[in-house]
């Protein structure tokens, strides 16, 4: 560049001599001093450089829209600083020579272990109406009674408009101010620290907008694309995905140095507890030109992801990384080996358990996959797939009677298919209101990015409050005992039945489910005589050589956990001796013998046990074959299948 100049409040933003700056002999720094400032004052300024381009300084902290602040509510952002109208246009930075210092209530934080990270992605705009930190901090105590020990907040350094989920960066060293001012965000931080919860920042270093004043100060305008002389961005994005913005370069050292400036900052200045890097695999300069070439073997995109690692790790050993990366499998396994945590892969196979389809949920486990620690973020959700539930209600399937497509039955397939998700070993991430249910299309195109509807009235529902008590539960479970971070674990599937087996000196651990349209039996395989104790129930059996392999019977979408020693249950699972429970109605029963030759006795308990129930009898197949009504007051009753065929 061959001049700049600075303009600002501090010289009533004209282009004059004033503010002409100084250049090193090199001509690689420019700098002015400016004198006379008030110390509580805010400045807003800008440079000029070459004489025609205006850009905001690309550290600052705070900057300025004129196309959307004006948007941005009072009670968001107080004392917003207003827009120089009239005096200048484009990003406006802003500075004091004494900011106000944040002062932090708590300075002896540890984040938990990686393998025992319950992390709850959160995309602020869409998780309270106000988009706000401080609302957000008020719902804490919720995400503590859930149990979670992670929040993951989706990108809020600034980006381009207010409402967006963050993918679109422009400035890296400012907050956005749409969810509200910085130190609402270390207020938010600190709370979540006092409450046992690390902060991870979700952050874009593929890519940046194109109102990134490092892209506009070199710029090809003629072909609309960074110049070929940039020292950031590539001039097109050698790795076939491109999202909208400039494909940073980060074989480059000014892009290196960039990097390790942003990610310094926000674990200095805010505590951050580590990031989620969106989309790593583009973090090379190989040219792809398809999924499967970007995803093969990188060494130079290991190399350079290592080296940011090293650096972070320098001021932060314990920071967590987590990669958005979906490379070949041999990489990633040399990342998680440098104690990298990388995206899982298995939210598909949950979907597909879930929805009824044959599944193999190999991809969940770090161990089937080859990797020498538990690197793997495991997920049902993220905020890039359709729901669960959602596609449970839409797209569930249906056979003999069992319809998945029923709202009650979606609801239990969410807690057959959490029940494995939460307890095999592993770092786990939630997706927002993923614990009660959620079930608004994501759709496609422009509509996936579209606000969706806050729905905490899911809670005072008590089917959804039982789907967040199970969560609760399961949580609680693989955070208290260690037995959910032992590396001795089998996963054992046939068809659509499923099996977690896990040993582990404190205690070993029996996971059942049944994924299938009729009742089906599998072999328990259960790993020490003595007794055993079922967690949702609270019943006993014992295990003795002889029926250690005893195939269970499971009706269609039951599941159950074994553990070889009796664990704390939480209080909203009731214990009674071998009940089956109807969680939507309260009512537990007991039947006997089941399965049964000529007759059966039902006997009811709990709370319901004297209204009428209607009692129905399913065979082998999955066929209802009888329904029997039950009048109110009736405790007990039988049932008589003497004239039902043999074998039914």
């Amino acid at each position: 560049k061959t001049s700049v100049f600075v303009i600002g409040d501090f010289n009533n933003w004209v282009y004059s001599s004033e503010g002409f700056m100084k250049r090193s002999p090199d001509g690689n720094w420019y700098w002015l001093e400016v004198t006379g400032l008030d110390p509580d004052r805010e400045y807003g300024f800008q440079y000029i450089v070459d004489e025609n381009l205006r850009i905001p300084d690309p550290y600052t902290t705070k900057v300025l829209d004129p196309w959307n602040d004006k948007f941005i509510d009072e009670t968001i952002y107080p004392d917003l600083k207003s827009y120089p109208e009239g005096m200048t246009n484009e990003l406006v930075s802003v500075f004091r020579t004494r900011p106000p210092v944040y002062t932090w209530k708590n300075n002896d934080f540890t984040p938990p272990a990686r393998d025992t990270l319950i992390i709850y992605e959160m995309l602020v705009r869409d998780f309270v109406a106000t988009h706000a930190y401080k609302t957000v901090r008020d719902t804490l105590d919720y995400l503590k009674r859930l149990g979670v020990n992670a929040i993951e907040l989706m990108p809020v350094n600034e980006f381009e408009g207010n409402s967006s989920w963050g993918y679109n960066p422009s400035m890296y060293f400012a907050t956005d101010k749409y969810y509200g001012t910085p130190d609402d965000l270390k207020e938010l931080i600190d709370e979540c620290h006092g409450r046992g919860m690390a902060v991870i920042m979700d952050i874009v270093l593929n890519h940046s907008y194109n109102s990134n004043p490092l892209v506009r100060l070199y710029w090809n305008s003629t072909n609309n694309q960074p110049a070929a002389n940039n020292p950031w961005f590539n001039v097109t994005t050698p790795h076939y995905y491109s999202f909208g913005g400039s494909d940073f370069n980060h074989e480059s050292s000014a892009t290196k140095a960039f990097v390790d400036s942003v990610c310094h900052y926000w674990i200095d200045e805010f505590r951050f507890d580590g990031f989620r890097f969106d989309f790593t695999k583009g973090f090379t300069n190989k040219t792809s030109n398809n999924d499967y070439t970007v995803s093969a073997y990188d060494a130079s995109r290991i190399a350079i992801l290592k080296r940011m690692s090293d650096k972070i790790r320098a001021y932060k050993p314990d920071a967590l990384l987590i990669l958005e990366h979906f490379a070949d499998n041999t990489e990633e396994r040399e990342l998680a080996a440098y104690d990298f945590l990388l995206w899982g892969n298995g939210k598909w196979r949950y979907q597909d358990a879930s929805t009824g389809k044959s599944s193999d949920l190999s991809d969940t486990s770090w161990k089937l996959l080859g990797f020498d620690r538990p690197g793997i973020v495991d997920y049902m959700e993220s905020h890039d797939q359709e729901r669960i539930m959602y596609l449970n209600v839409m797209d569930g399937l249906a056979d003999g009677g069992y319809n998945i497509r029923d709202f009650n039955t979606a609801i239990k397939r969410v807690k057959l298919t959490a029940t494995f998700f939460l307890t095999i070993p592993g770092p786990k991430m939630l997706w927002q209101f993923q614990e009660l249910g959620y079930d608004v299309i994501l759709g496609e195109g422009y509509q996936r990015l579209e606000e969706k509807p806050i729905r905490w009235e899911y809670y005072t529902v008590p089917v959804r409050k039982n789907l967040f008590d199970n969560f609760a539960g399961l949580i609680e479970l693989r955070k208290k005992y260690p037995a959910f971070s032992s590396d001795n674990f089998t996963l054992y599937q046939s068809g659509m039945t499923k099996r977690l087996n896990i040993v582990h000196q404190d205690m070993d651990v029996v996971v059942l489910g049944n994924f299938d349209f009729f009742p089906r039996t599998i072999d328990p395989n259960f790993t020490r005589t003595g007794t055993w104790y079922e967690f949702f129930r609270g019943t006993q059996v014992e295990v003795t050589a002889a029926n250690q392999n005893t195939p269970l019977s499971l009706v269609q979408g039951e599941y159950r956990i074994y553990t070889s020693k009796q664990v704390a249950r939480p209080s909203f699972l009731l214990s009674v001796e071998d009940p089956v429970i109807d969680e939507n109605e309260g009512l537990l029963f007991e039947v006997y013998p089941n399965p049964f030759r000529e007759r059966a006795v039902i006997k009811f308990t709990g709370d319901d046990q004297y209204q009428p129930h209607t009692v129905e009898v399913i065979s082998a197949t999955g066929a209802v074959v009888r329904m029997i009504s039950i009048p109110a007051g009736i405790g007990e009753t039988e049932i008589d299948g003497s004239s039902l065929a043999a074998g039914t």
